[in-house]
């Protein structure tokens, strides 16, 4: 699942590309794709229409339009945003199609593409976030959008005693960070991920929360993390190379980079597989 990284990437995209191009026209294949509300009320409330700015919570990509709704786009495990050409071929699973035109009269279009639909496009206003987009309100803080300092990151640690890998990747807690970088995070700080959140001292902590910040805003500069299984590619259909850099993410039983004394161990943490290493994360 793209996760934070690879989401801001493509709202960069969407801040270079999509803002301020009117909407002509709205295509949904999938009602699935659109399951909160109706394809017919994506088509009325999208058509003719022009988004005003580009932001994101978390994995949550958040567009307001110039009419006063908001368009939220969810990437989920497969979904990918894509602009081209209109006479371009369109990928198949192109399930939401909008039809952009900029001041010039250049026509291109936006494709939500998602093969596993899973993920989604939803219009609303505003006033309704919380009967139509009610997990919005529930995220946590968002280490790049809100800026996570050391003193609330000790606090949330405090507030749970499972492991701290699944304090990071409870979204109620710190909004946007998955299973990659939750591993690459902890690794840098040479933190164990089944280490009680609570008993986190002040050294690692100080160690956890520089890493969260170096490790996800390397990941932004590199496009994120494009993985073997995954649909993941920005605007413009390209990979990202942060996949390059892992130092522990998706290596169990292999030789650990940091070190090179310690294999990549990996177990099931919070109901996902987790990957260290037990010298360098003792």
């Amino acid at each position: 699942m793209p996760e934070l990284p690879e989401v801001e990437t493509v709202r960069r995209g969407l801040e270079e590309k999509f803002i301020g191009r009117r909407i002509d026209k709205v295509e949904v294949g999938r009602q699935r794709s659109v399951r909160r509300t109706s394809r017919e009320e994506v088509i009325a409330r999208l058509t003719g229409v022009t988004a005003i700015a580009a932001h994101r919570r978390g994995k949550y990509l958040l567009c307001p339009l110039d009419s006063g709704d908001v368009m939220m786009i969810h990437l989920r495990m497969s979904g990918q945003v894509l602009i081209d050409g209109v006479d371009s071929p369109r990928p198949a699973h192109s399930h939401v199609v909008l039809t952009l035109r900029d001041i010039s009269g250049s026509i291109q279009e936006l494709r939500f593409v998602d093969p596993r639909t899973f993920g989604e496009v939803v219009v609303f206003d505003p006033a309704d976030a919380d009967s139509i987009v009610p997990e919005l309100a529930r995220l946590g803080v968002d280490p790049i959008t809100d800026g996570l300092s050391l003193a609330q990151l000790r606090k949330i640690l405090r507030t749970t005693a499972r492991p701290i890998k699944a304090a990071l990747l409870d979204q109620h807690l710190v909004a946007g960070i998955g299973n990659i970088y939750g591993d690459e995070i902890l690794h840098r700080a040479r933190v164990n991920p089944l280490r009680p959140a609570r008993d986190v001292g002040p050294a690692q902590s100080v160690r956890v929360h520089r890493a969260i910040h170096e490790i996800l805003e390397a990941a932004i500069s590199q496009g994120g993390s494009t993985l073997a299984d995954s649909q993941y590619v920005d605007l413009e259909g390209e990979s990202g190379s942060f996949q390059n850099q892992h130092r522990v993410y998706g290596r169990a039983g292999e030789l650990c980079l940091t070190c090179y004394r310690g294999k990549i161990f990996s177990a099931n943490i919070g109901g996902r597989t987790s990957c260290w290493c037990r010298v360098c994360q003792r």
